[in-house]
This record gives structure tokens, sequence and C-alpha cells, in this order.
């Protein structure tokens, strides 16, 4: 079985997990190593660490999910565009099942957001917007902010052009997770080249089945349950 042992040290936050057999862990940060023990009653029913203690899992009460450019003028130039709109698409029911908010952009003159997109979400609105980086759209940065989420989640296209600078912008103040199996360009290289360019900046990069998992938490409820055709 495995347990976590926490280290609680000024400037130093970790969880390091070990076999149930292995109680402690020496610390050999600078300052001295330092012994930490889980707690007495740690395997106890009912004792358990909550999800949104877990440093870097998405929590569904502090994320928003921003689905950016899957237009109709510009999809079909995409690599891999039939699993980025299917995966945008699961993204967007979920969210509705979690209760997670959403915003969607179109670039101007690109034709609206494909219809499996659309149609997978209530009352549809979308920001038009002409710079790269949607934090420079005054519409968007609003609604952004005014949802007050310090992690968001993004899809879409394209990756190392708006993804990428939208990413990096929000990297100041905010926790990014890029969505990899939702986000793509017209060419295979210019995705992975973003997709590195993104990690090194800071940004978690997630799949579409990671990001709805660590939101759902835990199996057998009815929520879990409604989840399932969008897994299987």
């Amino acid at each position: 079985m495995i347990v976590p042992v926490f280290s609680r040290k000024k400037g130093f936050h970790a969880i390091f997990y070990f076999r149930l057999e292995i109680t402690r862990f020496f610390d050999l940060t600078p300052g001295g190593p330092d012994l930490f023990f889980p707690p007495d009653n740690f395997m106890q029913e009912g004792v358990h660490m909550p999800q949104h203690s877990i440093p870097g899992l998405v929590k569904r009460e502090d994320c928003v999910l921003i689905v950016i450019d899957v237009q109709e003028k510009l999809m079909p130039a995409i690599s891999n565009k039939d699993a980025v709109i299917e995966n945008t698409a699961r993204l967007v029911k979920f969210c509705g099942i979690a209760g997670i908010p959403l915003v969607f952009t179109e670039q101007k003159k690109l034709g609206p957001t494909v219809r499996a997109v659309r149609e997978s979400v209530k009352d549809f609105t979308a920001i038009e917007k002409t710079h790269f980086n949607c934090f420079m759209d005054p519409q968007f940065w609003d609604k952004v902010k005014n949802l007050g989420r310090k992690t968001i989640v993004l899809a879409g296209v394209e990756a190392h052009i708006c993804v990428a600078q939208t990413a990096v912008s929000a990297l100041s103040d905010q926790q990014v997770h890029v969505i990899s199996d939702a986000v793509s360009s017209r060419s295979p290289a210019n995705k992975e080249i973003a997709l590195a360019r993104m990690r090194d900046a800071g940004a978690v990069i997630s799949s579409t089945e990671m990001f709805i998992y660590e939101v759902l938490v835990q199996a057998g409820t009815d929520e879990f349950k409604s989840v399932l055709p969008l897994v299987k």
C-alpha cells in the first residue's frame, strides 16, 4: 500500500509517496535533514488528504476551460483535426456536467465554431477577436478575470500561435493546463514545439481523460456514471 509523507519545512513544499512499510523520510534539502512521519491516524477510515490540497491537480472549483478558435474555416487545415474536434467536444460536454465555466473564442473572418463543439453546450456564445493572445482582447480579459479562477485549461488551435501566446501570458499569475490531445496546428512539428515551449514556461501538459478523471476524483458517484459515455 502507498502512503504519502508530507514536508512542511519553510520554503519547501512536497509530497512523497512510499510503500506502507517505509514510515519515514529524510529531507536532504539545504539546512540539514529533517525527519517526517505521517499522522498516526492517517490510515484510519475517513482520514484522507483532500483533493484541493494536492499541488498540481486540477480542482473544479478553481478552473475554467478556454476553447480557442475551433472554427469552420480553420479546422480543415489542422493536423489530426477530427481528434481535436472530438476531444474538444468531450471536454465541453464534461464541463457542462461538472459545472465548470467555459469561454470560447473565434478569430475574426474564420467562420463560426464547428458544429460539433457548438452543439455540445447550451446557449453557445463566443468572443470574437483579432489578437492572437486572447488576453490582449479586453472582452476576453474581463470575462476570465471576473470568473476569479486561478487555473485555465486550454483547448483549441493553433497550438503554436493563439494557444501558446495565451498560455504564456496567463502563467504570470495563473496555473495553465494544456490539453495536448485537444490542441493542434497545421503542422505536427509546430504543435510539438508549442507543447515543449509551454511546458518549459511552466504549463502542465495534460490530456482529455487526465483532466476529466482529476476533476471527478472518484468513481461510483452519479456524476461519474453520467460521464462514462464520454470516456468509453
